[in-house]
């Protein structure tokens, strides 16, 4: 018996079309992509964004990091390989969720320069920011709110960004956010202009 293989599949040319839908919902889908070192600051400025986006009539998503890995990603670990599928993944997801028709906030640390442009192909049609949240790893470290930064220094988690993984900066991101400098609602309207913008 023949197995299924992708080129097996053909995808069915529905009527309604993500145009038609954005068109319902009086709103432009896209997707935000926060990326950053942990406790840079990414929740903190999606959530005020989708805070701005909603007061404004927006429908909104915000696909965080620690709640995926807690769901959809909990078959994976930090590992080179499985962050990639980890970031493939919510890629796929985020783009799915802008078909129809809303602005989702993705916050991840996705570490790896080729996982972020990856997200950004999968996109395809719809608009896409790569949200830089930077602040120095002295800085995060000294913020770390969960302690994990604690528990990587004393070896109690492995492949831990920033400190025996490393974390490949975008070159040039839309919005660069350095929230050493910056407050939250600074940030935030950072990338609230950007989306107006275009």
């Amino acid at each position: 018996m023949k197995k299924t293989s992708v080129s097996d599949l053909h995808v069915h040319g529905f009527r309604i079309q993500p145009e038609s839908r954005g068109r319902l919902l009086r709103q432009t889908p896209a997707i935000l992509w926060f990326t950053g070192l942990s406790a840079a600051g990414k929740s903190a400025i999606a959530d005020k964004v989708e805070a701005l986006l909603h007061a404004s009539g927006q429908l909104t998503y915000i696909l965080d990091g620690d709640s995926i890995r807690l769901g959809l990603c909990k078959d994976l670990g930090f590992a080179d390989a499985d962050r990639h599928e980890n970031v493939r993944r919510v890629a796929e997801i985020a783009k799915l969720m802008a078909d129809a028709g809303l602005v989702v906030l993705v916050c991840l640390i996705s570490p790896f320069r080729r996982d972020r442009e990856l997200a950004r192909s999968t996109a395809g049609r719809h608009r896409f920011a790569e949200i830089h949240v930077h602040a120095s790893l002295a800085v995060a470290e000294a913020r770390d709110p969960k302690g994990l930064y604690r528990l990587a220094r004393t070896g109690a988690i492995q492949h831990f960004t920033g400190i025996d993984s490393p974390y490949e900066q975008p070159t040039v991101p839309d919005v660069f956010i350095d929230t050493c400098s910056k407050s939250i609602d600074e940030g935030a309207d950072l990338v609230v202009k950007w989306l107006n913008s275009r």
